[in-house]
């Protein structure tokens, strides 16, 4: 199991190098001011004399003004300025540690992110780094927790700090995991191994945060009921979905083609892809006929819509093409097809941005 990174400047032990040194220095101070009491022509008279010569030398400034002129008085200024050479060594490398473990817990996420309706992908690997790639190409934001130290880097290399943030803890430290502001995230994706390490993780960390949302995909399509049981909200079964698209591309490859567009970002503005949209408030579509809404959209941005999400009884409830006499309300979800000229134009023209 990976250790936790630990901060190597350590407060406490500055602390108590700061104040070793104040003892030695105040011990100094008074041999020097006892060496000192009894000559007749001594300049360090008073407390506050010895104080300004060792701010003096502490400093390297060296008035002169005040200074040791007896034998023993000077041997004392000797050891002090021997002393501060390695007191501004020791300064310089607490200081040098100190932002070097700013940025390494920088790096490693420990200083935590702002990110707020984001995904958290729990694990990295090829197939994290593709769904990571669609997610950002869909301006979305993403946490990456992992437990190996080399994955930071290479996320780093891929991806800029305000798109995907990284965070390295140990998988089953919670509350570490917060850092990666996980109570605000829209959805969590558990990216593990196996099956059944995806499921005793789901049922422990649905302990610590049960009110997310969580995601898998599954090497075993049988398993879906069992994961929907534990608390999953969205189960999905790789086999399944390459085999159907397989079979597609054998008895119709045109519509298979068209298909693996569709469940894929838009990169370019000739590419098709489908979205969701929240119907808010300010929507001009909210208490508009499905039917006026389809070919209003169709006719000023050329994309074509498909269905609408309703929320009925708690429950979403998807209405694909529906027919009749059906409104559209604040709080729905609109589904639509476009390529990403639409995408452009359904966002300069209304105001709305696609996702949940």
């Amino acid at each position: 199991m990976s250790r936790l990174p630990v901060s190597r400047f350590n407060s406490r032990k500055a602390l108590l190098f700061m104040g070793v040194v104040a003892g030695i220095y105040a011990l100094l101070l008074a041999l020097l001011m006892y060496a000192e009491q009894d000559s007749p022509n001594r300049k360090l008279i008073s407390l506050q004399d010895g104080l300004w010569f060792l701010m003096e030398t502490l400093t390297t400034v060296g008035y002169g003004d005040v200074l040791p002129v007896t034998y023993w008085g000077r041997m004392v200024g000797l050891v002090f300025l021997f002393l501060n050479l390695g007191v501004y060594g020791l300064i310089i490398g607490q200081i040098a540690n100190f932002m070097s473990t700013v940025q390494e817990n920088k790096k490693l996420g420990l200083s935590g992110t702002s990110f707020k309706n984001h995904v958290v992908i729990i694990g990295w690997n090829d197939f994290g780094h593709s769904v990571i790639s669609h997610l950002v190409g869909a301006g979305k934001q993403v946490a990456v927790v992992t437990k190996d130290r080399n994955n930071i880097d290479m996320i780093r290399e891929y991806y800029n700090e305000d798109k995907v943030y990284t965070l390295y803890s140990d998988y089953n430290n919670f509350e570490l995991m917060e850092k990666s502001n996980i109570v605000n995230a829209s959805i969590v994706f558990i990216n593990l191994n196996d099956d059944t390490e995806k499921l005793v993780y789901i049922i422990n960390i649905k302990k610590h945060f049960p009110s997310l949302n969580y995601v898998v995909t599954l090497d075993n399509g049988n398993l879906k009921s069992t994961f929907q049981a534990a608390g999953v909200m969205y189960t999905i079964s790789k086999n399944e979905i390459s085999s159907k698209l397989l079979a597609s591309y054998i008895y119709e490859p045109d519509v298979a083609l068209f298909s693996e567009e569709l469940i894929a970002y838009a990169h370019e503005a000739h590419e098709y892809d489908m979205k969701q949209v929240l119907v808010k408030g300010n929507n001009p579509f909210a208490g508009m006929y499905y039917e006026k809404s389809f070919f209003d959209l169709k006719k000023s941005c050329n994309v074509v819509l498909i269905g609408l999400v309703k929320n009925v009884d708690g429950q979403r409830k998807l209405l694909k093409n529906p027919e009749g006499s059906l409104k559209i309300e604040v709080g729905d979800y609109m589904i639509m097809m476009m390529d990403g000229k639409g995408a452009e134009l359904l966002r300069k023209q209304f105001h709305i941005e696609e996702g949940i």
